[in-house]
C-alpha cells in the first residue's frame, strides 16, 4: 500500500480506538477523524461530498432525518404511550415476556420496512414501557438493535447492504425470501434464547407494577386523534414506498423526507417541535465515519484488503464461500457494511461470473449474511446501532461502546456460526 494508504489506516485505528475506549465523545472522535483524513488528502471534498460514490452516504442521512421528524410529529399524538401500555399489558406485566414480543415485533418489522426505521419507531416504545414496569431500557434497547439486524437480512428492503446486493447480483424480492428468510427465521428464534441467557434470568417480577399496568387504559392516552390519523397515513404511504423500492424507483431517503414534509406542512405540529426529536449528533457522527470510510475506500485500502481475501480461496467455491462469510462478518463489525458491501460486491460478482453455474449464487449469501450479521457485533458495525445508542444516550440512559459490543460479540458469532452449516449444506 502507498504512504497516504498506511496513513489512512493509521488516523482510522486511531479515531476508533477513541470510539471504543470513550475517551472522547464519539462525535468529536468521528469529526476529528474525517478532519484528518481531508487534511492529508486521503480524501477530498468531492470524493467526500459530491461524487457519485461520495464518501458520505446521503441516503442513509436524509433517511435518517426524514424518519426523525415522523417520529417527531408522531410523538405528539400519544401513540408511543398507547404502544407502551398496549405492549405491557400483551406480557402481563412480566420483562422476559416483554422483551420477547418487542423482538420478535422489532425482527418482523425489520424485514418488511428498513431496520433504522423501525428501531426509530420501537425505541420511543420502550423507554415508556420500561418506565411503567421500573426496569432499565438498556437491555431491551440492545436487543431491538440485534433483532433488527437479524430480520432486516430476510428481505431485499430489510438492510441497506441487501439492496446494493441485489442490484448488483441481479437478485430480485423473492430471491431474498427463498434464499435468506428461512434461516433469519431460524436466527431469530436462537436470539430469542440467547436473550433468556443474556438477561432474562436478571429481570425481576414486581407484581404490584404489572397490576397498576394491567388498570390502565390504553385509549386514554391517544392525546391529538385526528393527528395521529394523519400521521398513521402518512407513515403507511412511506412505509409502503419502500417495500415498492423496486418498482418505483424513489429512494428511501426522498420517500422519508417527502413524508416529513408533509406532516411539517400539513399538520398543526410546529417546526420547531418536528426538528427537536431529531437526533443531530447521530447524523453528524455518521457523516464523519462516512468520510473516514471513504477514505479508506479512496486511498485503495478497503479494495486490497478484499482482493486478497478473494485470492486466498484459490478458486476454490467452498472456501470462497466460509471466507466471505466470515471476513465479511469481521470487517462489517469494525466498519459500516453499507461502504464495505459496496466495494466488495464488484469483486463477488467477478468471483460468480468466474466460477460460473447456479451454484456461485452462494457467494451472493455469503456476503448478505456475513455483513448483515456482522453488523451486530460493535455499536459502530450498524446504522441501527448507533442510532439504538443515539437515542439512549438523549433520553440519559447512554449505553457504551463496550456495553453493547459485549453482547453483540456472542450474538454475531453464535449467528455466523449457525450461518455456516446452513450455507454448506444447501449449497456446497
Amino acid at each position: 500500500m502507498s504512504p497516504l494508504a498506511w496513513a489512512s489506516v493509521a488516523v482510522f485505528v486511531s479515531a476508533y480506538a477513541l470510539i471504543a475506549t470513550e475517551k472522547v465523545n464519539r462525535v468529536a472522535a468521528a469529526l476529528g477523524g474525517a478532519w484528518v483524513m481531508l487534511l492529508i488528502h486521503a480524501t477530498n471534498a468531492g470524493s467526500a461530498f459530491f461524487s457519485e460514490h461520495a464518501g458520505i452516504d446521503w441516503n442513509v442521512i436524509f433517511l435518517l432525518l426524514g424518519m426523525m421528524i415522523i417520529v417527531g410529529v408522531l410523538k405528539e399524538t400519544g401513540v408511543f404511550e398507547y404502544l407502551a401500555i398496549w405492549a405491557a399489558k400483551r406480557a402481563q406485566g412480566r420483562p422476559f415476556r416483554l422483551m420477547v414480543l418487542l423482538v420478535l415485533i422489532t425482527a418482523g418489522a425489520s424485514a418488511l420496512l428498513d431496520n433504522v426505521t423501525t428501531v426509530l419507531l420501537i425505541a420511543p416504545v420502550t423507554f415508556l414501557v420500561c418506565e411503567r414496569l421500573a426496569v432499565s431500557p438498556v437491555p431491551f434497547l440492545i436487543a431491538e438493535a440485534l433483532a433488527s439486524n437479524i430480520g432486516g437480512a430476510a428481505t431485499l428492503v430489510g438492510d441497506p447492504p441487501n439492496i446494493i446486493i441485489a442490484s448488483r447480483g441481479g437478485l430480485s424480492f423473492n430471491d431474498f425470501l427463498v434464499h435468506m428468510a428461512p434461516m433469519v427465521i431460524v436466527l431469530v428464534a436462537v436470539f430469542v434464547g440467547l436473550c433468556w441467557l443474556m438477561w432474562g434470568r436478571t429481570f425481576r417480577y414486581d407484581p404490584d407494577r404489572a397490576e397498576e399496568v394491567m388498570a390502565l387504559d390504553e385509549k386514554e392516552a391517544i392525546a391529538d386523534p385526528r393527528l395521529l390519523w394523519q400521521s398513521l397515513v402518512v407513515l403507511v404511504l412511506v412505509l409502503a414506498a419502500f417495500v415498492l423500492h423496486p418498482v418505483l424507483h424513489y429512494e428511501p431517503s426522498v420517500v422519508a423526507l417527502l413524508g416529513a414534509g408533509v406532516l411539517v406542512a400539513f399538520t398543526k405540529v410546529t417546526t420547531e417541535k418536528s426538528l427537536a426529536e431529531v437526533e443531530w449528533p447521530t447524523l453528524v457522527f455518521f457523516a464523519g465515519l462516512f468520510v473516514m470510510v471513504g477514505a479508506l475506500v479512496h486511498t485503495g485500502v478497503i479494495d486490497q484488503v478484499s482482493r486478497a481475501a478473494v485470492e486466498a480461496t484459490a478458486g476454490r467455491l467452498d472456501v470462497a464461500t466460509m471466507g466471505l462469510l466470515g471476513g465479511s462478518a469481521v470487517v462489517s463489525a469494525v466498519v459500516d457494511n453499507i461502504p464495505y458491501v459496496a466495494t466488495m460486491s464488484p469483486i463477488v460478482a467477478e468471483l460468480v461470473a468466474a466460477q460460473g453455474g447456479e451454484s456461485a449464487q452462494v457467494l451472493w449469501w455469503a456476503l448478505a449474511f456475513g455483513a448483515d450479521l456482522g453488523g451486530n457485533a460493535t455499536a459502530v458495525g450498524a446504522a441501527a446501532n448507533v442510532v439504538v445508542l443515539g437515542i439512549a444516550a438523549r433520553n440519559g440512559t447512554p449505553i457504551s461502546f463496550w456495553h453493547f459490543t459485549k453482547y453483540g460479540v456472542i450474538v454475531t458469532v453464535v449467528t455466523v456460526t449457525l450461518v455456516a452449516p446452513y450455507l454448506w449444506f444447501r449449497y456446497l
